[in-house]
């Protein structure tokens, strides 16, 4: 496959298209845009800022890539967005850069869905295999773990962390950290489990997640501080990979409590 550029389309002097790439009717690609090989515009696509696009993504009508974070403090500093490989960007998806305010960057990994209208606002992290169905929209600063899925319409506050494996009920407004393999839902979202399926897809036994849901259990109960539920479970599942993800998530917190079941 050699680079094709459709006769509609206005590249701006300095981006840096891969041979192999494809940039179809009507798309605008700014001065300091990278695309990698193989990477697909399908048509109407504008790719501004300082963006770069890895190998084998394919991008649909109307997204809009690198524009000027919905930031009121941004003042043109040239921040970056980094977008991995093999990602499905579908139509009127957004995805803006970073800002002084935080990396300078927003990152997203590779192989990930973000379907219609789905929103990655500055300085976010997204991890790979990540699904955002319709009109999910991340804050800023948010960091996503691998393989998590937002449901449509779901809705994450800036700062807020959401876990490996973590699935988030559509319509869901996520106030709080979101523990990895956890699966939260409601209109101000509680955790309501774990990603049962989520996990079963991507090979956990049912000894393992068994394993999770009794350290969760632990974690989430009625005896003691949430400080020391921790160090009670970081000991008594020392030897369990998983459990310890949940832990190390758990001491990072910064900005918000974790996301708990109902009282």
């Amino acid at each position: 496959m050699s680079k094709t550029i459709h006769p509609t389309a206005v590249i701006e002097k300095g981006a840096d298209i891969a041979p192999t790439a494809s940039i179809g009717p009507y798309c605008i690609v700014g001065p300091n845009v990278k695309i990698g090989d193989n990477v697909t515009l399908k048509g109407h696509v504008v790719v501004d800022g300082h963006t770069t696009i890895g190998a084998g993504t394919i991008v649909y009508p109307f997204a809009s890539l690198g524009t000027a974070p919905q930031d009121l403090k941004y003042a043109g500093e040239p921040s970056l967005l980094l977008i991995g490989k093999k990602n499905t960007i579908r139509e009127h998806v957004t995805m803006n850069p970073g800002t002084s305010g935080g990396a300078m960057k927003t990152i997203v990994g590779d192989n990930c869905l973000f379907m219609m209208s789905s929103h990655v606002a500055h300085d976010c992290v997204i991890g790979n295999n990540v699904i955002m169905a319709n009109n999910a929209t991340l804050g800023g600063h948010v960091t996503v773990g691998d393989f998590a899925v937002l449901g449509g319409l779901a809705g994450v506050h800036q700062f807020v962390r959401i876990g490996e494996h973590a699935v988030i009920g559509g319509m869901s407004g996520v106030e709080s950290d979101v523990i990895p393999y956890g699966r939260v839902k409601g209109e101000r979202a509680f955790l309501a489990g774990l990603n049962l399926i989520g996990l079963e897809r991507r090979g956990f036994s049912k000894d393992q997640v068994k394993i999770i849901q009794k350290a969760v259990n632990q974690l989430f109960g009625d005896i003691g501080t949430m400080e020391e539920r921790i160090t009670e479970v970081a000991s008594d599942f020392a030897n369990d990979d998983a459990v310890q993800n949940i832990i190390k998530f758990a001491r990072e917190k910064t900005r918000f409590p974790l996301c708990h079941p109902p009282r």
